[in-house]
C-alpha cells in the first residue's frame, strides 16, 4: 500500500488538489503497479508563515513584494 505525502502552501483551489491527487495516484500505478484502491495520498497544507526559504518565510516575501517600490530620481543630479 503506497502512501504519498505532499506538503504544499495553502491557497490552491479544490480542483487543483483533486488533479494532483489523481496524477500522483496514476503515477504510483504506472511506476510500481500498485492497485488503484491501495494508493493513499495525503496533502498537508501550510500557511505561508509556516514555510521559509533562505531564512525568510513565504508570508514575509509576499508582504515585501506587496510594498510599493520607491525609485529615486537621479535626473536632476548636479
Amino acid at each position: 500500500m503506497p502512501i504519498i505525502e505532499v506538503n504544499l502552501l495553502e491557497g490552491r483551489p479544490p480542483e487543483a488538489k483533486e488533479r494532483l491527487i489523481k496524477a500522483l495516484t496514476d503515477a504510483a500505478i504506472d511506476a510500481i503497479g500498485a492497485p488503484r484502491e491501495s494508493v493513499r495520498v495525503i496533502l498537508r497544507e501550510m500557511a505561508p508563515a509556516h514555510f521559509a526559504l533562505g531564512g525568510v518565510s513565504f508570508a514575509a516575501k509576499a508582504a515585501a513584494a506587496a510594498q510599493p517600490r520607491v525609485e529615486e530620481d537621479w535626473s536632476n543630479e548636479a
